[in-house]
């Protein structure tokens, strides 16, 4: 099992930063692809980014490329996401989430965290 909380969340004006992290617990957290996913109301769970057990590989939605980062630290059980230059279309609930692969599809993933509220006022 993996246990995923979110933190960091928060309001913020366009095109200031923000870091979000998201805490794991289980033993078995280093050998899951962990992802990024953001929703707002009345829309699909949608993709921002995802990088691989390792590390090595990463990907990102077309509309944060350039701006967000994604890193983990396997040691610390943790995984992160660097925001910069937000605009108000980042306002969200964004997700960590842990699964197999590094899919850009919701659903592959197991386990999910319950969320963290950003959002950037213009």
């Amino acid at each position: 099992q993996v246990q995923l909380v979110e933190s960091g969340g928060g309001l913020v004006q366009a095109g200031d930063s923000l870091r979000l992290s998201c805490a794991a617990s289980g033993r078995t957290f280093s050998s899951y692809g962990m992802g990024w996913f953001r929703q707002t109301p009345g829309k699909e769970r949608e993709f921002v980014t995802v990088i691989s057990w390792s590390g090595a590989n990463t990907y990102y939605a077309d509309s944060v490329k350039g701006r967000f980062t994604i890193s983990r630290d396997n040691a610390k059980n943790t995984v992160s996401l660097q925001m910069n230059s937000l605009k108000p279309e980042d306002t969200a609930v964004y997700y960590c989430a842990a699964g197999y692969g590094t899919s850009l599809i919701a659903r592959d993933y197991r386990y999910w965290g319950q969320g963290t509220q950003v959002t950037v006022s213009s």
